[in-house]
């Protein structure tokens, strides 16, 4: 795994606009990692450690169902953030994620983000409204698909 800069976080729109201090306390949490297709980031139900900024590929982030075995919920890509439930005890995983193409990442230690933001209180809020808004998107184009599937043919857009 390869370290990461300032400047690298710098490049991604999850990080605009966060201070240079807080940028500089995340890169120490933070490491650079590539991931084949088929490559299994995490298990429903398994232990949060760890979330993702996504440079390039894709990932489906999948839900066991019963009779059904995975069905995936969502597709990410570049320039998204993978991983939310580290910020939320128990810090267990609701979904599954697995690459449908090769990944490169930032991949961050979650305990020691969270670290970070209990002896930085500043940082822990800019994380923390940054996460709730890719919280909120993902919640809204969540309610999009089921209206969609819901919705009488003659309604689809």
């Amino acid at each position: 795994m390869d370290r990461v800069s300032i400047d690298d976080l710098t490049r991604e729109r999850f990080f605009h606009g966060m201070p240079e201090r807080h940028l500089a306390r995340l890169v120490s949490a933070g490491r650079a990692v590539e991931a084949p297709a088929g490559h299994r980031f995490f298990e429903e139900n398994g232990t949060a450690e760890s979330f993702w900024l996504i440079r390039s590929g894709r990932v489906a982030l999948d839900l066991h169902v019963p009779g059904r075995g995975p069905v995936v919920v969502e597709t990410l890509g570049a320039s998204s953030i993978l991983g939310w439930s580290w910020l939320f005890s128990p810090h267990r995983w609701r979904f599954g994620a697995i690459a449908t193409r090769p990944v490169e990442a930032i991949r961050f230690d979650a305990p020691l983000v969270r670290t970070l933001g209990a002896a930085d209180p500043a940082l822990g809020y800019d994380l923390a409204l940054r996460f709730g808004a890719v919280m909120l998107d993902r919640l809204e184009a969540t309610r999009i698909r089921v209206l969609d599937l819901y919705a009488r043919p003659e309604q689809v857009r």
